[in-house]
Formats: C-alpha cells, structure tokens, sequence
C-alpha cells in the first residue's frame, strides 16, 4: 500500500481499480457525534465493520461457531468531510485485493442527500484463520468463488 505525507497529513490511497461488491444505507445518530459537534472518527471504524459484517453476513459467511472466520490485520480511514447528524449514510464496499489467504477492501462513507460527495473512506485487510488454533487459512472455496465473481463480473 502506498503512504504519502504532505504538511502532516498521511492518508492511504484509495486504489483505482476497485470492484462493488456491497451497498447499504443507514441512519446517523445522535450519539454518534462527539462534543465538536460532528460524527466522531472512531464511529467511522465502527462503521467499517458493521459494513463489513453485513456483507459478509449477506453471503453467510460470518459464523464463530464454525471456529474459522476473519480476523482484520490492519485497518484505515481518511476523512475528507465532517458529517453531522441528521441524515443518513451511504456505505460502498468495494474489493481491492484477493490474496489466498485474505482480501482488501474499502469502504467509501457519503450522505445520501449529497450523492457522489464522499465524506470519508476506509478499508481493511482481512485474514481468513482458524480461531482456535490461531493460524490463517486460504479462504474457503466458496467465498473465493464469490470474490473472484464479483471482480470478473465488474471488469
């Protein structure tokens, strides 16, 4: 991943080439925001991974009980936009990288009533791993299957 400062601000580059894989909407709330008045950046963490969940609920697979799941090994977020409530979210998942053993992806944040204006955008590194021993995995076939659709359907 490519790092650039400039006058104290570091911000990850987002990756040009990036496949939808996911979209949802959803309220902003009161106690999201913090005492300047404005949605706090750790809620947009919080935010990432609820997105992350839901897709990943959505192609059923998030179950601990299965003892395999994903495990996030970095994460980030730049902010372009303070958001202030009210109103609502628009959250876009797209996949960046597909690894054996894991995938990126990114989350770009916008207000539905200002569409295409993005407020925000994230992502993680995911790792496929069994949690009980610890150890990654190479990601199960069937969700490499589904990853690898979403990117050759999108091309």
């Amino acid at each position: 991943k490519k790092v650039r400062t400039k006058a104290a601000v570091m911000r990850i580059d987002i990756p040009e080439e990036k496949f939808l894989a996911y979209e949802t909407q959803f309220p902003i709330r009161w106690g999201d925001m913090d005492a300047f008045g404005h949605v706090n950046n750790v809620q947009f963490f919080r935010y990432l991974e609820n997105t992350r969940v839901d897709w990943l609920n959505q192609l059923q697979y998030v179950d601990p009980r299965d003892g395999e799941g994903v495990v996030v090994v970095n994460v980030f977020c730049n902010f372009y936009q303070q958001l202030l409530y009210p109103g609502d979210l628009v959250a876009k998942l797209y996949l960046t990288e597909l690894g054996r053993r894991s995938f990126d992806h990114v989350v770009t944040f916008e207000r539905a009533d200002a569409p295409g204006t993005v407020v925000a955008a994230g992502g993680a590194t995911v790792v496929w791993v069994n949690f009980a021993q610890g150890k990654a995995l190479s990601l199960p076939e069937g969700l490499r299957a589904l990853l690898t659709q979403i990117q050759e359907s999108k091309r």
